[in-house]
């Protein structure tokens, strides 16, 4: 039995030796990689380590790798636990078999269903072999296992970054009226897009090529080599900036001598492009000017440019940077202001720079058609358009950088003697486009026949009739000028809504800032509102029910121009005359009918502004008008956390009832007055005092009123002082006065009469009223012989005048105190007399009544 159980395990050793030597063992990363480079067809068991490899198809694989004995075919077991390529493999129980050729992967099999597994080798073994010889091109497949598992995990990150800027957004939306609306655009523009840096180099036109004119020669031969140039600049180097510019070539004998030669006179310095990427340039300039040595360029590179325009040594005509660090050190120090070349990266929106144009008067009377058309024709598009006068003020502002030159009088008066068009023109880099277009300032006729300054020019004036932004900078400072920023409603109605992401980019790429926006199905009551203007049309009742048949997106949109510029985006109202007229606007792209014309706008800045209030509320803007206030937001917010009712950050809400301003006890309407004791008033001036005592004989005064705000020693002081007690002890005499006879007439009924008892006490106030007036008097005359004679004799006869006229009143008011007596005894005796009557008709009632149960 030991001998017989030895033979065993050597027989199971061995079928194990076997099988390692069929399948190799991949258990790295970098075992993995010098896997698949080998040559031949790799077939992969991909396990994981708490299960194994499918032993079960082991050894059909050896049957099948006998039976064929084929060189090209491979078997190999990788654990997907340790291989990274693998990991998407990972927490997968089902067998699974890759089958690798040249590195990629040629077909694949999920599960241990051995014909299929087998018949998958033995056609990819075959194919293997047809690509090794040649005839066929090996085919790249892609698990779809894998496939829809990277669909799902971006789908799920798609929705995650959703969420982020949904959530990003939560600050700009909030519920106004009940409906979500935001109020904010956190949308890109589209002059921000993706960008990659393009190859460029520089190269210099040396002294001695330049002397000997050949500029124009080695231009048109790098025109011909289909070389672009970026940039170019005229420039004699001082002696400083050549040993700068070579300091890499210092420790050369000739260091001094290239020196002296490179600032002998002007030299040309070009940046130079190739191709949309630019990513050969440096090469292709470099062969195009052969070997630095003149003598070498002559025997090795005879038709390159330094063999034929150099003479000796350094002085080999032209010069070109070895490297991409060295070309961009070079540009800095010939054009410090110019950023390193771009191109859009594939996908990603065009990139539209602005600029503003002006067609002059004198022009825009003679040209302008024939101007407008060479603008279309150079690849612009026309952004922005008005149409306007400018006053000699407005002109000399405009120019005012201009002031000191001899032709300024001159152009402001032309620039305001009519009418002028005012454009602003989108393209890929506007402002030097345009500025080429246009051609130079003066003497465009000789320098530049074929620009539009050159075709349009006034043989009786010097002054060019056009005009063009000089800089980024001063185009966006212009067009802000002519176009001053403003909003306009545009709405996306229930037919266009399907389409309302391209119309929102579409909105964005017109540059167009969405400040507030919100879809909504309006009411027919809103709809009527909306389109009234339009109530008397035929079609009126149609649109009410379009619009009200589906939902709609409303929007806020900001820009230069806004409402005419949004008018020129959706194009005309008929989307058949859309199409024609204008092709590339919204109506054309997305209407079907007039009525189903996908988009609409407001006619003007009145009906814009009205719209907005109607969907949105009163909204204020940034100084800019692009976005709301940030104090208007501040305000909303305090509001919505104060009332039950939603409001939006961006809007101030004007109640019907007046100013609400918050819980801070602020004023509100209607506070003031229920707050006032009844029938308090504000202090009238000293100088009114008597009559407005003599007016009022209902209303009380305050106690403090006329007191004097200064503490002076002079005579008027004293005599104001004395004024003051008077006029204090008068109010409180009448006030008691009032109150009482309000008493009286209360009291009636009850036959408490208390009008002796008040004259009484109106006689003893009087008494101590005029005893302290004397007081006062005295005080005032002492203080004023202290200070002068003439003022204390003054202030005594305005004292004296005041006692008068306080006598008289006082007169008046008892004459007052003794009609209200009268009066109450007259009211007494009429409710007696009504009494009595009363008495009378109710006995005639009791007798009429015993007299008729008599009778029956």
């Amino acid at each position: 039995m030991g001998a017989e159980e030895d033979k065993k395990k050597k027989a199971k050793m061995a079928r194990r030796k076997q099988e390692v030597q069929l399948q190799q063992e991949i258990e790295t990363t970098e075992e993995w990689e010098e896997m698949i480079a080998k040559e031949g067809l790799w077939v992969v068991d991909v396990y994981q380590e708490w299960c194994g490899p499918c032993a079960a198809m082991v050894g059909n694989f050896r049957r099948l790798k006998n039976e064929l004995g084929d060189e090209l075919l491979h078997f190999a077991a990788a654990k997907a636990d340790t291989v990274d390529p693998l990991d998407k493999y990972r927490g997968r129980c089902e067998p699974c078999f890759l089958l690798f050729a040249g590195g990629v992967l040629v077909g694949f099999v999920h599960g241990a269903n051995s014909p299929v597994i087998l018949r998958t080798i033995t056609e990819q073994l075959a194919a293997e072999h047809k690509v090794m010889d040649g005839s066929v091109e090996r085919k790249e497949v892609k698990d779809p296992l894998i496939s829809n598992l990277e669909e799902r995990e971006k789908a799920r990150y798609d929705e995650e970054e959703n969420e982020k800027e949904e959530e990003e957004d939560d600050d700009n939306v909030l519920d106004y009226r009940g409906e979500r609306c935001n109020y904010g655009d956190t949308l890109t523009m589209s002059s921000q897009q993706e960008e990659e840096k393009k190859g460029f180099t520089v190269a210099l036109i040396k002294p001695d090529a330049v002397r000997d004119g050949k500029v124009e020669e080695i231009l048109q031969q790098m025109s011909e080599a289909g070389i672009e140039i970026l940039a170019q600049e005229e420039r004699q180097l001082s002696e400083e900036e050549a040993r700068d510019f070579y300091s890499h070539l210092q420790e050369e004998d000739y260091f001094e001598d290239l020196v002296k030669f490179m600032s002998s006179g002007p030299s040309f310095a070009l940046v130079l492009t190739k191709g949309k990427k630019g990513d050969t340039i440096l090469h292709d300039w470099r062969d195009m000017i052969g070997p630095t040595s003149v003598e070498e360029a002559k025997d090795q590179a005879p038709d390159s440019l330094r063999a034929k325009y150099g003479s000796d040594k350094y002085m080999n005509a032209l010069h070109g940077s070895d490297s991409p660090d060295r070309a961009a050190r070079e540009m800095a120090f010939f054009f410090p202001d110019m950023s390193t070349p771009t191109i859009p990266i594939p996908g990603s929106r065009p990139q539209l720079q602005r600029t503003l144009a002006l067609i002059r008067p004198d022009a825009f009377n003679k040209s302008r058609d024939e101007i407008m058309e060479k603008i279309k024709e150079a690849g612009f598009k026309v952004a922005l358009q008005k149409e306007m006068t400018l006053t000699k003020e407005q002109a000399a502002e405009f120019y005012k950088e201009h002031t000191d030159e001899p032709y300024f009088e001159e152009l402001i008066t032309r620039m305001s003697s009519g009418p002028l068009m005012a454009l602003g023109l989108a393209r890929d880099d506007a402002v030097t486009a345009w500025r080429d277009v246009l051609g130079p300032t003066t003497n465009a006729k000789e320098e530049a026949p074929d620009s539009l300054r050159a075709q349009f020019s006034i043989e009786e004036t010097s002054i060019n009739q056009l005009h063009g932004s000089d800089s980024k900078e001063t185009a966006e400072k212009e067009i802000q000028y002519f176009f001053p920023m403003e909003q306009t409603v545009a709405a996306i109605k229930p037919d266009g809504i399907s389409t309302k992401e391209e119309i929102i980019d579409k909105i964005h790429e017109a540059g167009f800032r969405i400040a507030a926006r919100k879809e909504t199905t309006i009411t027919k009551e809103i709809a009527e509102e909306f389109y009234a203007e339009h109530k008397d049309k035929e079609y009126y009742d149609d649109l009410v029910n379009h619009m009200t048949s589906g939902p709609t997106m409303f929007m806020v949109l900001s820009r230069e121009g806004a409402v005419s510029g949004w008018r020129q985006v959706i194009g005309p109202t008929n989307p058949e005359e859309a199409k024609t007229e204008a092709p590339e606007s919204l109506r054309a792209q997305f209407g079907q009918s007039i009525l189903q014309n996908a988009v609409h706008g407001s006619s003007d800045a009145s009906h814009a502004k009205n719209s907005i209030e109607k969907v949105f509320g009163q909204l204020e803007f940034n100084p800019d008008e692009s976005e709301p206030t940030k104090e208007q937001e501040e305000t909303a917010v305090e509001e919505t956390q104060a009332e039950a009712s939603d409001v939006a950050p961006e809007l101030r809400q004007e109640g019907t009832g007046g100013t609400a301003q918050g819980e801070d006890g602020e004023k509100k309407d209607g506070e003031d007055e229920a707050a006032k004791p009844e029938g308090e008033e504000a202090a009238k001036p000293e100088g009114e005092e008597a009559q407005a005592q003599s007016e009022q004989t209902e209303s009380e005064k305050p106690k403090d009123e006329g007191k004097a705000e200064a503490k002076g020693e002079s005579g008027e002081e004293a005599q104001a002082n004395q004024e003051t007690t008077e006029s204090q002890a008068k109010t409180d005499e009448e006030g008691g006065t009032e109150q009482k006879s309000e008493d009286r007439a209360a009291s009636v009924a009850k036959g408490e009469d208390k009008t002796n008892d008040n004259k009484g006490e109106d006689a003893k106030g009087e008494e101590a009223k005029e005893g302290d007036a004397k007081d006062g008097e005295s005080k005032g005359e002492d203080k004023a012989e202290e200070q002068k004679e003439e003022d204390a004799s003054k202030a005594t006869e305005e004292s004296e005048k005041k006692e008068e006229e306080t006598k008289d009143e006082t007169k008046k008011d008892e004459d007052t105190k003794e009609e209200d007596a009268k009066k109450d005894e007259e009211t007494k005796k009429d409710e007696e007399t009504k009494n009595d009557d009363e008495t009378k008709t109710e006995q005639k009632e009791e007798t009429k009544t015993e007299e008729q149960q008599a009778a029956s």
